[in-house]
């Protein structure tokens, strides 16, 4: 009794789950755009990630030619 009672409760929810997918998957804008972010998004982070390191890197580099320049004394 239950059982039917539920699945005579979740047949809008299959009906309109069903259409959503049908429209978002025969799409071919959406799909477009899907496989766009897929494609560039790790590509960004993974850029934006080795910026920094080189930034770093080149302030590092600087900071040490600028500590020879200017040797603490001995004091």
């Amino acid at each position: 009794m239950y059982y039917q009672i539920s699945i005579i409760n979740n047949l809008p929810f299959i009906i309109i789950k069903g259409t959503l997918l049908d429209m978002t998957i025969n799409n071919p804008i959406f799909i477009f755009a899907v496989i766009t972010v897929i494609w560039f998004i790790p590509g960004i982070v993974v850029r934006r990630y080795n910026e920094t390191k080189q930034l770093k890197k080149k302030e590092k580099i600087q900071a040490d030619a600028i500590q020879k320049l200017y040797p603490k004394s001995k004091d």
